[in-house]
């Protein structure tokens, strides 16, 4: 037997009004879920309660912010006007000039300066600090010179390397040289001493064959 339908309505009853809200908040967030996943859809739910405690789901791939910008957009509303506008700029500039004095008292306080103010406890950390910044500066120098090192000791190598071959390249120059001499003066000396045959032709009368 199905249920019967329910009168939407208020409830009185204080206990129930809040099962009923944490029950249908769960139902809500659980289909936004689904209709997120099944069809890929942007989605975004905000609840309040009576009491004012915020309870929101949004789509996995997009924020909150996102999709009101994009409500806002679309539908032409504007959900900030400048009145809120100007506040938040306001805020974001008191919030820099903050941060830029914060960085200049901070930047005051390593020199030293303006430090009859500072509690105990301030003035240990600032002590902390500048340790910390003469070891981190110690260990950067430190790394310095060792890659100095290095590229000095690669640099040696190279050379090193380069004189070596550039001897090797004079020492196979200067017997290409040599035996390009030997080869000259041996066939200097061996050309007298070739043979030749020629025969004497006799010219006294005596001599001459007899005819």
């Amino acid at each position: 037997m199905g249920r019967g339908k329910i009168e939407i309505k208020r409830i009185e009853n204080t206990s129930n009004r809040h099962v009923t809200f944490a029950k249908r908040r769960a139902g809500l967030v659980k289909k936004a879920r689904e209709i997120s996943v099944l069809c890929d859809a942007e989605v975004g739910v905000v609840i309040f309660s009576s009491a004012g405690k915020l309870h929101d789901f949004c789509s996995p791939k997009t924020t909150l912010p996102r999709i009101l910008e994009k409500y806002q957009t679309n539908s032409g509303k504007i959900l900030w006007d400048e009145k809120h506008k100007s506040i938040s700029a306001e805020i974001d500039r008191v919030k820099k000039e903050n941060d830029n004095m914060q960085i200049e008292l901070r930047q005051v306080h390593m020199k030293g300066e303006d430090l009859n103010s500072l509690q105990p406890k301030e003035l240990i950390a600032i002590e902390e600090a500048l340790q910390n910044g003469q070891t981190n500066l110690r260990d950067k120098q430190m790394e310095h010179w060792k890659m100095h090192r290095r590229n000095e000791k690669m640099l040696e190598d190279e050379h090193k390397l380069l004189a070596f071959r550039m001897h090797q390249q004079d020492a196979e120059l200067s017997n290409g040289m040599r035996e390009m001499e030997l080869g000259y003066h041996h066939a200097r000396d061996f050309a007298p001493q070739m043979p030749f045959t020629f025969r004497v032709q006799p010219s006294h009368p005596n001599l001459q064959e007899d005819k």
